[in-house]
């Protein structure tokens, strides 16, 4: 009975500590988006080409793939032009043309920004709080590559805020890289509906659930272009998604950080090929949440204790939260070695 009470406490302090990167505020339920993106019922209807689009819902990556293989340019560009929406995001289509579609497709919106000169938007979603995925470097030539996938309070609009720089999808990205001295293409990929805040969405693992289908497909697709097989770079509420898409996922690499779980008992449970990676600075307040799952609440067992099975990375450098991929730190000193297919 006082095993079952302790078990009800840490329940409730959880569902009371925020999972992400905002601190201490208060959450707000949010409804996860997923499916194709807007204009995709379009798509399908088009018989422009005299052949059948593939179906953003069904078709997968490396179909996706053949079919703009088997395009010629003229009518790839007219596709991008005419469904740059739909193009920009189908995992599986070519990384150029996906630029070129998502640079269409931002133009008139309130994200205006990502539209400006020299940017690489792999992906971009203008619903709820707005999806995007941004590469640094040359994702078709880079010998190795990796993807940041975020924790809470992360969307369109804050994905590369200024503030607070390495607790940001870009920040971490554009440090990353430099840590590699540029040899490494890297994408901060926000591409699901983190949560906000503290509330029940940063303890549960609804949201976390919703963003693992659509990081194995954005990794399928990946592969489904010929890019090098990723490194994860997973933060925070990041760590939930990454460890419930372990085992589908495309990936070398995969690396938590801050985690509170990553709703598995051990690495063996994740059932992944991967190299798992785990860090957590002795300043970080994420070993206040209870490493619990209990009721749906609750991210399982902490990755960095030694029973769980991943390599330790070493943090006695990096500072709270946040300050994993500052730079100078040992954390990301580790972080880039791994990036580079290296043992830290």
């Amino acid at each position: 009975m006082r095993r079952y009470k302790r078990t009800l406490v840490a329940v409730a302090v959880t569902t009371t500590v925020v999972a992400g990167t905002a601190g201490w505020a208060s959450g707000s339920a949010q409804q996860a988006v997923t499916g194709p993106p807007p204009g995709a019922d379009a798509w399908v209807a088009d018989r422009s080409t005299g052949r059948t689009l593939p179906d953003p819902a069904t078709a997968s990556p490396a179909q996706v793939a053949e079919f703009f293989r088997e395009l010629d340019p003229k009518g790839r560009d007219e596709l991008a032009r005419r469904h740059s929406l739909v193009v920009g995001n189908l995992d599986g289509a070519p990384v150029e043309l996906r630029y070129r579609a998502n640079a269409l497709a931002i133009e008139g919106t309130r994200f205006a920004r990502l539209a400006e000169s020299g940017r690489q938007i792999l992906a971009f979603d203008p619903r709820g709080r707005g999806q995007v995925a941004e590469v640094y470097g040359d994702l078709g030539k880079a010998d190795s590559v990796s993807v940041v996938v975020p924790g809470s309070d992360m969307d369109a609009g804050t994905f590369d805020r200024a503030k607070d720089p390495y607790g940001t999808p870009a920040g971490m990205a554009k440090s990353l890289r430099a840590a590699t001295h540029n040899r490494t293409a890297v994408i901060a990929w926000t591409g699901y509906t983190t949560p906000v805040g503290v509330g029940l969405d940063a303890a549960s693992g609804d949201l976390a659930e919703a963003g693992a289908g659509r990081l194995a497909r954005f990794t399928q697709g990946l592969k489904a272009v010929g890019a090098a097989k990723p490194s994860l770079f997973c933060h925070s509420y990041g760590s939930v998604v990454c460890g419930l898409a372990a085992e589908d996922v495309n990936a070398r690499d995969i690396v938590v950080l801050g985690s509170p779980g990553m709703r598995a008992g051990s690495a063996r449970d994740l059932k992944t090929d991967a190299r798992l990676w785990a860090a957590k600075d002795p300043s970080d307040w994420i070993s206040k949440v209870p490493n619990i799952e209990f009721a749906g609440l609750g991210h399982g067992n902490d990755p960095t204790e030694p029973g769980f099975g991943a390599r330790r990375v070493p943090a006695e450098q990096a500072e709270g939260h946040t300050g994993y991929f500052a730079p100078g730190t040992d954390s990301l000193r580790a972080f880039a070695s791994i990036a580079e297919g290296r043992t830290p």
